[in-house]
């Protein structure tokens, strides 16, 4: 247990592998159509998901699937498209069309297998009439920089939209669709993955209004508009268009979790399981494990050392003033490091599981009891860091990046705290 990166950096390992796409879709094709199949698919991993089903499936095939830039894996049959993420392009407006095409003029005999994972929400802008792509980069601009959970932030993107919140799978009507998902979403709720393009939800837009209102998001007043008129009604989960459909959940972060403990009790450390759906503002979530971390080191509760804690979920980050550069799991470990700012014995990595958090090329960070020392070094301290949401410079400064490179899945964020004693 010396070299705590390489312990923490494997668990990582393991819960990736257990959301592997060969892994995740093999028990779960669906049965062969007498006609047609056509694979579609969007988010970060869908490429990697495409490869995979093209490997597993003993038949014809064709389709299109969509990624971010610089995440696509060669196919044989299906169409990889890259487009924008975190905020649309005029990419993804082509991706979105050539989806669209795909799945025209199917029969009652066919079958649409979408691939849907994490990140589609914006590798897919559809805006509707009278809504243009400037106006869907600043709805999301507005959300992103809201703070709002990601239920929320999918509830009202799906109400601004020409196709999600089930409307991608209402145009494959009337074949039917059988939708993959790897849930990247707190709870699983295969609706809110990617705004759930392919599954239908029952938030309507009254709903939708009421988020805006409760957290104060400053949309667009055109965007506004739209989603008060009728124009914005999504198809409702009763419609007859979904009655074939099915849906399966192939990986999640409660998977991917247990693996990971799995894997540290294998080595003699045990494993807690705080949740595997964490929601709420990322440096509060890091100063509470940084609390559940320094009771665990001084007073043995509420488990003993040595021990591995391990949660997932989805935080949010609150744009303040100025901002730096970052992400979720670098700004919730950049609180974490304060708040253990001296205890010997704590060590930590918050990463995100698709390989990239925020808008750099860092998955996450690594810290202990002497990061924050560090940084002081340098001239900077944590909460001024924070202040600016500039966790990656901070990690930066001191070393502290963790860096694997896109991993061809997303099951969220990963999170493994590390308490021994002092000479472990």
């Amino acid at each position: 247990m010396q070299d705590h990166r390489s312990f923490l950096t494997g668990l990582f390992e393991t819960a990736v592998a257990a959301a592997d796409p060969r892994t995740a879709l093999a028990p779960a094709l669906p049965d062969h159509p007498k006609g047609r199949t056509v694979v579609i698919g969007l988010g970060k991993g869908a490429a990697q998901l495409a490869a995979a089903f093209e490997d597993l499936w003993d038949g014809p095939l064709s389709g299109v699937v969509v990624t971010r830039y610089g995440y696509a894996t060669p196919c044989r049959h299906v169409t990889v498209m890259e487009a924008a993420h975190p905020v649309p392009d005029a990419a993804g407006l082509l991706a979105t069309n050539a989806l669209f095409d795909a799945v025209g003029g199917l029969t009652a005999d066919d079958l649409v297998v979408a691939l849907v994972c994490g990140g589609g929400s914006a590798l897919l802008p559809a805006p509707p009439d009278g809504l243009t792509l400037d106006d869907e980069q600043a709805l999301n601009r507005a959300l992103l920089a809201s703070g709002a959970p990601i239920g929320v932030m999918n509830a009202i993107r799906k109400h601004a939209s020409r196709i999600k919140g089930g409307r991608l799978a209402a145009a494959c009507a009337p074949a039917r669709v059988v939708s993959l998902i790897v849930s990247d979403v707190p709870g699983d709720d295969p609706a809110q993955v990617a705004s759930g393009p392919t599954v239908p939800d029952a938030v309507d837009a009254a709903a939708a209004l009421r988020m805006i209102a409760a957290w104060d998001i400053a949309l667009p007043g055109n965007v506004l508009d739209h989603i008060r008129s009728q124009a914005s009604r999504a198809p409702h989960p009763d419609d007859a268009c979904f009655a074939r459909n099915e849906v399966r959940v192939v990986a999640s972060a409660r998977l991917s979790l247990e693996a990971a403990a799995q894997a540290a009790r294998a080595q003699g450390i045990p494993a807690a399981i705080l949740s595997d759906s964490i929601e709420g503002e990322a440096r509060d979530i890091g100063f509470m494990h940084a609390a559940m971390a320094r009771e665990i080191a001084a007073r043995g509760r509420p488990f003993a050392a040595p021990v591995v804690l391990l949660s997932g979920g989805e935080t949010t980050v609150t744009l303040r003033g100025d901002a730096g550069r970052g992400g979720r799991n670098t700004e919730f470990l950049l609180a974490f490091a304060h708040a253990i700012d001296g205890v010997a014995g704590v060590h930590a990595l918050a990463a995100d599981t698709d390989g990239i958090d925020g808008t750099e090329d860092n998955a996450g960070a690594f810290a202990d009891g002497g990061t924050a020392g560090a940084l002081r070094a340098t001239g900077e301290d944590a909460m001024t860091r924070l202040g600016r949401n500039d966790a990656w410079g901070a990690f930066d400064a001191v070393g502290g990046l963790f860096v694997p490179g896109p991993t061809g899945t997303n099951v969220n964020d990963f999170r493994a705290v590390l308490i021994h004693d002092a000479a472990g």
